[in-house]
């Protein structure tokens, strides 16, 4: 099982491949060449899920620039423990309303799969960095 951490670098460097191909493309033609349905067509090893042409999250125009979200924040060594012996390894860091949370017998991960903050193109423009690795620069803790 991958580790957030692994996951962050290997997502970020994903990403930077596919952006070297778009260095002459301007900020809407990089957000259009993200859209799901091109991205399973033009960079099937990407996601996992686009062998199967399936979605992370069921919305029309789900856009993968951002495939994590920058509200994400994960702490490899957890945030806290609960009362009850659970430690918290993730959360979102805007609460939001769509988000959840998996618990399991001595873990907490947030869930995002109900929330589509970052996968509109508006959030991404918003947002929008060539570089992931900026973009997401507040996901995981600084080094102290």
């Amino acid at each position: 099982m991958m580790t957030y951490e692994e996951w962050f670098i290997q997502q970020g460097n994903l990403h930077a491949n596919v952006m070297k191909k778009l260095t002459d493309k301007s900020v809407d033609e990089v957000i259009e060449y993200f859209k799901f349905e091109n991205m399973v067509k033009n960079e099937p090893d990407f996601c996992p899920l686009y062998k199967d042409n399936k979605k992370c999250h069921d919305m029309e125009d789900l856009n993968c620039y951002l495939c994590a979200c920058p509200n994400f924040r994960f702490k490899m060594e957890g945030f806290e423990k609960t009362p009850d012996g659970k430690t918290l390894f993730s959360v979102c860091n805007i609460k939001s309303r769509d988000g959840s949370q998996y618990i399991g017998e001595d873990y907490i991960h947030q869930n995002c799969s109900g929330c589509i903050v970052p996968h509109r193109a508006k959030y991404i423009k918003k947002n929008f960095n060539r570089n992931w690795f900026e973009v997401m620069k507040d996901v995981r803790p600084k080094e102290s």
